[in-house]
Order: C-alpha cells, then structure tokens, then sequence
C-alpha cells in the first residue's frame, strides 16, 4: 500500500503533536528545547519540497504584517535577556533595580527575572510560529482539516481512557507521568487536571465539527464513513467521561456552554434536519447528569461549575493559606510594578519567591490568571505587539461560529487558569483558529 506524499508530511506532524501529548503538553524547559529542535527539522524538511515552499510564500504574501509583528515580539523577548547596564534597568524597569540594589557590584543585568527560563520562552514562542508555518503548507484542503480532526478526536480517546483507568487505581505515580497530586481526579498524561480536561475539550470540538459534518464530506476517497462515525461516537463518550472526571469546574462549565452552543446553533440558526447529531449533544448531557448526578453525588451537579467558589469563599491574609484569588490580586499588583517591559517570561515563580522569600515550603509558578501573568511577563509593550500580530489570526478570519465559542474559551482561560501557558494548549488554539475558516482552499 503506497502513502502519498501529503499524508507522510501530516502523520508526521501528527507523531509530533502525539509527543506533545504524551510528555505533559511539553510543558518544561527541556521539552520545549527538544520539541523546538524537532520542529524546526521538520520545517527545513518541508521546505525541500518546492509545493510547501509555495504554500508558505502564499502565507507570508497573506500575512505580511502580521509575520513582522510576531517576529518584532520575537525580539523583544531577545531584549528581556541581553545584559543591560544598570543604568538603564534603572530607567526601563525601576522595581528591578531595586532588586539589584540589594546586591554589591552588580553592573549589567537583564530586564528578566529568570534569563534561562525566558530563553526556554522565546524557543516555545518561535517553534508556535513554526507550527503556522507547517499548518499552512501541509494542510491545504478540507480533507485534510478532517484528517487532522480525526487524528485529535482518537488522542482524546486514547488520553481520557488512560486518565480514568489511572484515577480508578487511585492515580498512581507511574514511569514519567506523575499523578499522586490528584487522587481524585483525572489527570492522565498531564499532571494538571485542568490542563487535561482543557485538552479534551478541544478533542470534542473535533469530534463534533466530524460528525457534523459526516454527510458531506469524506476523510479517505476510497472508503465510506460509516464505520468511522461509529468510532467517533465512542470516542466523544470516553472524552466526555475524561471531561467530567476530572472535576475540573472551569473545564465542566466550557463543556456544557460547547453543547449548548451546538444545540443552539443546529436549532436555532441553520436548522439542522441532522437528528442523530443531536441525539450525540444530548447523550453527552445525559452521560453528563448520570455520572456527576448519580455516581459522585448530586451536590456535584452544581458545584463543580462554580469555579470561583474556592477563590472569593475567603481571601486569607496569611501567604501560607494563600488562595488562587491572592495569587491574582498579587499577579496585578506586579504588573503595575512592571508595567512597561514587565518581569521576563517565564519568570513568575522567580518573582513570587523574591516577594515572598520566607514563605517556607509554599511556591506557585503559574498566576492563576494567563492574562494578568502575560501581562507581567510583558509588560504593556510586549503584550501589544504580541495582539498586533494575532488579531488578524483569531478574530477576522473564520467562521463565525467556531470563532466564538474559541474567543470565548480564550477569554473565559485568560480571566480564570493559567492552561494558556501549557505549549499543547496553545497549539491547539493556533491550529483551531485556522482550521476554523469557511474554507482552507
């Protein structure tokens, strides 16, 4: 049996996301150095081909500004981690400097809090834009962007059946994936739940626009659908039940709000005659109801939606029962301190411990809130030029449906976790927003 050259390229790709998956979304600074190196071969491979080449030059001719926008962020991060003199650290970022004031013979030093890990940040970021290198030049037809669906809706199958056969045994600490931290919760192949269940949301998104789309289209010319479509529906059953048991309530909420707006808009605006596709929406509410209402409780119902519950229940005073909401008052607090060029990507763990250095035991890495840490990490310069280059991309191409419920999935995110700054997560927003056009040609 002979592949053809596309789909060599894409399986490709695929093994690589399947790395991403299997290795905790490739979040750690080792990681994202291989993954980068990895990408970055790939990438020079494609461009053997003279086709790809065309693809990409098509790209950049579309997205001109967009490309210099991105790349200037690319530098300003390279800015965040050259030494500069004192002197003007003293200027570019005052809170800094009185770091360094409590240091003797300090002459240079970088706006960065943590130079290696801001390194580590500036590789993720480029290798992001080599994923849109890639998209663009090996997926080009809507056959492909199903290819690609089909690909994610069985990593989610795959991932929420080992996630919950690690929870029934107690989530055992196992080779390299580590999930003792969660003893009663699903958290699989990541060691945060949330990361996990944000992963599979974006696997059932994927199942859905498949089945939604199953009269119409067809991923191989030489095979019918049918037995296909039943694999997804199993597929969309186990990631559901990967979803609710990870008792995630920000990633519960976004569950119900996806099957919502699928209900609304088959009903509402295109009136869809596609019955067994809404008979799917509705077997994901009653597996929904069932296994919360049934199994864990009916108080579970409910509550696993409130997810700031936790947060404004009680805002504690002492920094050894900090809660996630301290955590993002803090975050705001410091981007006032850095408003300009902010504290360094990746350096919010750094930051933390130089305010709170006797704070014991306690540390956190993450703000809690991806949009007031990116707003740390880069300040209102870094920031506003990373938007100039992305607003093109999320919010004026697309179709108008999908690119809501991902703007809103981007902004409930943003305000509320901190799964933006997983590497996995944002390949997946990357690859959804352009998979999300009318047509990809």
């Amino acid at each position: 049996m002979q592949i053809s050259k596309n789909k060599k390229f894409q399986y490709t790709f695929f093994l690589i996301l399947a790395n991403y998956i299997i290795l905790n979304g490739g979040n750690s600074n080792l990681l994202i150095q291989l993954n980068f190196i990895l990408v970055a071969l790939f990438f020079l491979f494609c461009l053997n081909d003279k086709n790809y080449k065309a693809h990409l030059y098509i790209c950049y001719l579309n997205n001109k500004k967009s490309i210099l926008f991105y790349l200037i962020f690319l530098l300003f991060l390279v800015f965040q981690i050259l030494p500069l003199p004192v002197g003007l650290i003293e200027i570019l970022s005052p809170e800094k400097y009185k770091f360094l004031n409590m240091i003797n013979g300090v002459s240079s030093s970088t706006i960065s809090l943590s130079p290696s890990n801001s390194f580590f940040q500036l590789l993720n970021f480029s290798t992001l834009l080599l994923f849109v290198f890639l998209l663009n030049m090996i997926f080009y037809t809507e056959r492909h962007k199903y290819r690609f669906y089909v690909f994610l809706s069985f990593s989610g199958f795959i991932s929420a059946i080992v996630a919950v056969l690690f929870y029934l045994y107690g989530n055992p600490d196992f080779f390299i994936f580590k999930n003792s931290n969660y003893k009663n919760a699903s958290s699989g192949f990541f060691i945060n739940r949330t990361v996990l269940s944000v992963f599979l949301l974006f696997c059932l998104i994927s199942s859905l626009e498949l089945l939604k789309n199953f009269e119409r289209i067809k991923i191989n010319h030489k095979k019918d659908n049918f037995f296909l479509k039943i694999y997804i529906r199993l597929f969309i059953v186990f990631i559901t039940i990967g979803i609710i048991t990870s008792f995630s309530r920000i990633a519960n909420f976004l569950l119900i709000i996806t099957v919502f707006f699928y209900f609304f808009r088959e009903i509402f605006i295109i009136k869809s005659k596609n019955s067994n596709f809404k008979l799917i929406l509705l077997l994901i509410l009653i597996f929904d109801f069932l296994i919360i209402g049934f199994y864990f409780g009916a108080s579970e119902l409910f509550d696993r939606f409130y997810f700031l519950k936790e947060d404004f229940s009680s805002i504690p005073g002492d920094i050894s029962t900090v809660s996630r909401f301290d955590i993002i008052k803090f975050s705001i607090k410091e981007f006032n301190n850095f408003i300009l060029f902010g504290y360094g990507a990746g350096s919010f763990e750094n930051l933390f411990q130089l305010k709170f250095i006797n704070s014991g035991n306690l540390f956190t890495n993450h703000a809690h809130s991806d949009l007031f840490e990116f707003l740390g990490e880069f300040g209102i310069v870094g920031l506003s030029i990373l938007l100039l280059s992305l607003i093109k991309f999320c919010f004026i191409v697309g179709s108008k449906f999908l690119n809501i419920l991902l703007i809103f999935y981007l902004g409930l995110i943003l305000f509320f976790d901190f799964s933006l700054h997983i590497p996995i997560i944002q390949i997946l927003f990357i690859t959804s927003f352009y998979f999300s056009r009318k047509s990809i040609q």
